[in-house]
């Protein structure tokens, strides 16, 4: 049986960004979400970048009144406070002062989200992080367009210590062929930390992740697996350090290189 589900990255907050549209759209995710096998949620609503206007503790707020809406309805679903935030100037000093969140509000992991269509540097940003004790964890990086035409960028991201977060949505080919490759070598050779949603509604992008947690089982084995969905975002919602680095795999079955080395 697969474990119990944390999921680090979700746009479930109604309203407040381009995810969930309103209460009803909240209540449809969250029931699909345990319907998965999740039971912790953050909800990670954009901060910075075009939404400057989202702010610390209106998203603390939102999100009690979300874990009131669902206890009100039954539905067993833990909701913390977080977001996703797109690196921006100022973004430090923000994250310390708590304006800007951490995951879960522990002020120990970050979302970091580049912007899509291209890849800047990120050892001085993680090199500031650190300085705070606050790790970077990249989300999709196997949906960034730069990093898709440099995939050997990752590496020595990862043995830096920067964790990544790759989309459940990306294993099942929702982002495209391309995005999938990525995320499947990025599994096959232990480069991830983190699969989590990134749903932003009940219709589409939804808040699916049990077939991303089979495929990782193909990909790197049961270990692996666990560690991506269950257990590495246990530690992050609780504010203990992840275990960085390249995760040690072991595959459920053969799975080709070739994209990677030809990439690289």
């Amino acid at each position: 049986m697969p474990p119990r589900f944390v999921d680090i990255h979700c746009h479930m907050l109604p309203g407040i960004d381009d995810g969930a549209r309103d209460s009803a759209d909240s209540l449809a995710m969250a029931l699909l979400a345990v319907e998965e096998g999740i039971d912790t949620i953050v909800v990670t609503p954009h901060q910075l970048g075009g939404y400057v206007h989202n702010r610390g503790d209106e998203i603390r707020v939102r999100a009690v009144e979300l874990q009131e809406l669902l206890r009100a309805h039954g539905i067993p679903l833990r909701v913390l406070p977080g977001a996703d935030v797109r690196i921006d100037d100022g973004m430090v000093e923000k994250l310390v002062s708590g304006e800007v969140l951490t995951v879960a509000d522990k002020r120990r992991h970050v979302l970091l989200e580049l912007p899509h269509e291209l890849y800047q540097p990120l050892e001085p940003v993680l090199d500031a992080l650190d300085s705070h004790n606050i790790t970077g964890i990249l989300t999709h990086p196997e949906r960034n367009r730069g990093i898709l035409s440099r995939p050997s960028l990752i590496e020595p991201l990862v043995e830096r210590g920067c964790l990544m977060q790759v989309t459940a949505g990306s294993l099942a080919g929702g982002f495209g062929d391309a995005a999938r490759a990525l995320a499947e070598r990025m599994c096959s050779r232990g480069l991830v930390h983190f699969i989590a949603t990134d749903a932003h509604g009940a219709r589409s992008r939804r808040p699916k992740i049990r077939d991303a947690y089979q495929r990782c089982v193909e990909l790197a084995g049961v270990e692996a697996a666990d560690a991506w969905c269950s257990s590495n975002p246990g530690l992050a919602v609780t504010g203990q350090a992840v275990p960085a680095g390249v995760t040690a795999v072991r595959p459920a079955k053969k799975t080709g290189w070739a994209f990677w080395k030809k990439a690289a």
